[in-house]
């Protein structure tokens, strides 16, 4: 429908309206001609008639085309004069505009890389969005805690894709690291192997691989296995390991490690046969008292423990059996010679068998995209399947792309076993509840006769694991950009995506084993958890950068150790104090987020400190010290 415009207030006056508009016109043109003002047309054009007028003035512009015209090439001389001179900067302007493009277009290549690179590697590749991360609980919407500070550091991390510096956790920040040296595998025990055996020592463990590396929590495992042979004299048959309806897995040692080179590495300090000879075969042991438990040995047990209570059954029946024996050896007081051993059986002795190696090769290869420069790490973890060093025909003549691996502890057992709310709602409390009921009744029991703590107290207290929000949120603290890529270990996180949505986005390039191998190349390990386990551990020890978010689990000690022995002050580790950072995120709805940057950092850093290992700590957790490593000055 066409508007109508109300009539001129003076109609009777159209002609003469006319005939002085052509007459103004004429004047106008002649007055934005080089040399004129040619404001004054500009602002004589632009409101001095109303539409009637104007209707009026375009037919009579009409009736008279030769002055109209005269009057039209001088505008045109004007533009072409007025193009000329500026055409450099309209030049100018077009490149500057098509540099954006580009960087626009190198942003979302950055940003799709991952899922273009998972594609083009195979048909059976499988990106995140097609669920390859084993998630509980699919189906929730996004759970946001910290929503503020989520929206803060979203900013912040476009502003640092525009910008040129480089986070400085990429690379350790004390040059002290680098003086210490691995040296375990140089030292032989000061009191050596004995002529004669005092009897034979088997160790039946149960756990994942993190408990079987180093005997934490559960059972007596490899390397506390091979102290306690040394200091009873005796003989280490291969320990097995026990089936568990937890892990489900039927691995065996051979499965894992190299059992050969586990005997050769070993052979000066210990002897270790594969299993034991025919006459003790048939021995039924528990009847003759040669089987140890948990009850039988007190947890952190002392050497002397051990002479007093192990040694006499073993002199006389000529065997013992630990059975699912848990933390029974201290760290200290323990005679250097022993914690030496135990230093080289955790990172010299035990390597992992070619199939978990080659699988880990592609995985490191297929992360980085390009073919990298061999390190210590790689050498040790991953033996003849290290990637091809860089040459010009796989285009490595560009940098390969670093990675930082992380260790989200979010599993529903250890949410439930902490009694802390993460922002689920009822139907969150009343699953984790249910889950305590089933899974930890001892708990259930305790908290029954014991005071309630407040939810606000218990993250004071630093007991409430990480959630993936939250890790995000120090990651873009500490200044690493939306683009990096991150290996995600483990990947069982309670709720899901749901909880992960806050995380991926700000950092939407994260990748798992699932979804950087293949169906068929995953296969081999299908219902092997501890060799699963194998392939995050590798892949978290060789990252330029190891984040965890609780220190103190089994695989973040091991991996940060392993790290710090090899690393040669290369291999940077972030680990957050939870406390300090729960007294950081109370402050979530005021603090800002240069403030925020700031006390993030510094907690980190101060993990960060160089310290030799202290009394009674893990020597697996903290080598740095001289029965482990030796420093140069």
């Amino acid at each position: 429908m066409v508007k109508q415009w109300p009539p001129s207030p003076h109609p009777k006056f159209q002609k003469v309206e006319l005939s002085s508009g052509m007459k103004n016109h004429q004047v106008r043109c002649s007055e934005t001609l080089p040399g004129s003002d040619p404001s004054i047309g500009r602002r004589t054009w632009g409101g001095e008639y109303n539409w009637n007028s104007k209707v009026a003035l375009l037919h009579g512009l009409k009736n008279d085309s030769g002055k109209f015209n005269s009057c039209k090439g001088a505008h045109l001389g004007k533009r072409h004069l007025w193009f000329r001179r500026h055409v450099r900067s309209i030049t100018c302007m077009f490149v500057l505009l098509g540099f954006f493009f580009l960087l626009d277009s190198l942003m979302v290549s950055i940003f799709d890389s991952v899922n273009i690179r998972n594609s083009s590697t195979s048909k059976d590749s499988r990106g995140l969005e097609e669920n390859t991360v084993a998630y509980v609980n699919k189906d929730k919407p996004p759970i946001k805690m910290h929503g503020r500070l989520l929206s803060l550091a979203s900013s912040a991390l476009v502003e640092k894709e525009f910008k040129q510096e480089k986070a400085n956790f990429w690379k350790e920040p004390h040059q002290q690291e680098a003086s210490w040296k691995p040296c375990a595998d140089r030292r032989t025990p000061n009191i050596g192997k004995p002529d004669k055996s005092n009897g034979y020592i088997m160790v039946s463990a149960n756990g994942g691989l993190n408990q079987q590396r180093v005997a934490v929590i559960i059972c007596l495992q490899i390397c506390n296995a091979v102290a306690v042979a040394s200091l009873l004299n005796a003989t280490l048959v291969l320990p097995r390991f026990l089936y568990s309806n937890v892990w489900k897995d039927p691995s065996q040692f051979g499965d894992i490690y190299q059992e050969e080179y586990f005997v050769n590495m070993l052979k000066d300090e210990i002897n270790i046969v594969k299993e034991l000879p025919p006459h003790l075969k048939s021995i039924d042991i528990e009847a003759i008292g040669s089987l140890i438990t948990d009850a039988d040995i007190v947890k952190e047990a002392k050497p002397i423990d051990y002479v007093r209570k192990v040694l006499p059954l073993l002199a006389q029946n000529g065997i013992v059996h630990f059975l699912g024996f848990g933390n029974r050896l201290g760290f200290d007081p323990l005679p250097s010679n022993l914690q030496t051993l135990r230093c080289k059986c955790n990172f010299h002795a035990l390597k992992f068998v070619p199939k978990i190696q080659q699988a880990a090769s592609i995985l490191v290869t297929r992360i980085r995209k390009y073919h990298s420069a061999r390190s210590v790490l790689d050498k040790q973890l991953l033996g003849n399947f290290m990637p091809d060093t860089p040459s010009k025909h796989h285009g490595s003549e560009r940098d390969p792309s670093k990675y930082l691996a992380l260790h989200l502890r979010f599993e529903e057992d250890m949410v439930a076993y902490s009694q802390c709310d993460f922002g689920g709602g009822e139907n969150e409390k009343k699953e984790l509840q249910s889950y305590r009921e089933i899974h930890f009744p001892l708990l259930i029991e305790r908290l029954k006769n014991s005071k309630p703590i407040s939810q606000a107290e218990l993250r004071k207290l630093g007991r409430c694991p990480l959630t993936p929000e939250e890790a995000a949120l120090i990651l873009s603290a500490l200044g690493f950009k939306r683009g990096t890529y991150i290996y995600l270990a483990g990947s069982q996180i309670y709720g899901g995506k749901s909880r992960m949505d806050p995380f991926t986005s700000l950092y939407p390039n994260l990748v798992t084993k699932e979804t950087l191998l293949t169906k068929s190349e995953l296969e081999p390990f299908t219902n092997f958890s501890s060799q699963l386990a194998a392939l995050d551990f590798i892949a978290c020890a060789t990252a330029d950068v190891f984040a965890m978010t609780d220190s103190g689990s089994q695989l973040s000690s091991l991996v940060s150790g392993f790290r710090t022995y090899y690393g040669g002050g290369h291999a940077p580790n972030l680990r957050p104090n939870k406390k300090r950072l729960a007294a950081i995120l109370s402050e979530n709805s005021t603090i800002g987020w240069n403030e925020f940057e700031d006390r993030v950092r510094k907690m980190i850093e101060e993990g960060q400190r160089v310290r030799v290992r202290g009394y009674g700590r893990s020597i697996y957790r903290q080598p740095r010290c001289p029965e482990c490593m030796c420093k140069s000055y």
